[in-house]
């Protein structure tokens, strides 16, 4: 089965997300957590909540992907953003409790001048202070494009925060098609190659989500701008060897492309037309 989706707005309720979802043929979907640019969370309606977990074993959904808000940033040079990030993650991921065993990813950061190594340091420090062990949630790291000074461009760097976790289970990577490509990885001409690498270095059962994104830049530029599917540097031939790759079934790929609602069902479409499973 293809668990497709794309990003939706929270501010209606689980029930209201999974039904939209439904309505344009995804079967799973991912959303922020509370305002992208930061803020307070909405509260969390028990009885929605309840009627959302009901739909989703009706309606056979795959898990869904909660998003941190970008300003959420581990590893800044600023111990205010820090404390933060550090507040918000462990409301988030409290929260994330009311719907069981589902994914929460976030961007590892930027060091904004630091180095690398103290950055990646900063983000360990961070997930050994929030996660615990009786935590349904797993936690990803997104794979970034390396534009500044952000963490997460490379798979080694992912690697060292993950060793760095103590409760590693509880951690997973979500992989950005538009990020990997604009950070210099081929997924055009060499997806396997790309695939081994990352089983080798980090390990593909630890690839739990793939944001399914076209690219507005060239390979290799250390950009993140998404472009619709099919209309920028990746293709959509390359979409359709990821979703129909043997060693990436049954994940949650989700589209974070420039669409509102009627974009996003016309590129599930074509998607799931050019899937063989």
């Amino acid at each position: 089965m293809l668990n497709i989706g794309c990003h939706l707005s929270a501010s209606k309720g689980y029930l209201h997300m999974g039904e939209e979802a439904k309505s344009i043929g995804a079967n799973t979907f991912q959303f922020f957590t509370r305002n992208p640019r930061g803020g307070k969370a909405k509260d969390i309606d028990e009885n929605d909540v309840k009627a959302f977990l009901e739909f989703m074993k009706d309606n056979n959904f795959s898990q869904i992907l909660a998003h941190a808000p970008y300003t959420l940033n581990a590893c800044s040079a600023k111990p205010e953003t820090r404390e933060f990030a550090l507040n918000t993650m462990k409301d988030d991921l409290m929260r994330m409790e009311y719907t069981p065993h589902q994914l929460y990813n976030f961007h590892p950061g930027s060091h904004v001048g630091q180095g690398a190594e103290v950055g990646i340091d900063l983000i360990i420090k961070q997930l050994n202070a929030v996660l615990w062990e009786d935590m349904t949630t797993t936690v990803l790291l997104e794979t970034m494009a390396g534009k500044g000074s952000e963490i997460g461009r490379s798979f080694e760097e992912l690697k060292t925060i993950i060793d760095g976790v103590k409760l590693q289970e509880k951690m997973g990577v979500c992989l950005d098609t538009c990020h990997v490509y604009d950070a210099g990885y081929d997924i055009v001409n060499n997806l396997d190659g790309v695939l081994e690498d990352f089983d080798r270095i980090i390990g593909l059962d630890r690839l739990k989500a793939i944001h399914v994104n076209d690219s507005k830049n060239p390979f290799e530029s250390h950009k993140d701008r998404h472009e619709k599917i099919g209309e920028g540097s990746i293709g959509f031939q390359t979409m359709v060897n990821i979703i129909n790759h043997p060693r990436l079934q049954g994940i949650p790929f989700l589209l974070e492309t420039p669409n509102e609602i009627d974009g996003y069902a016309n590129e599930i479409k074509m998607l799931r037309d050019a899937y063989k499973g």
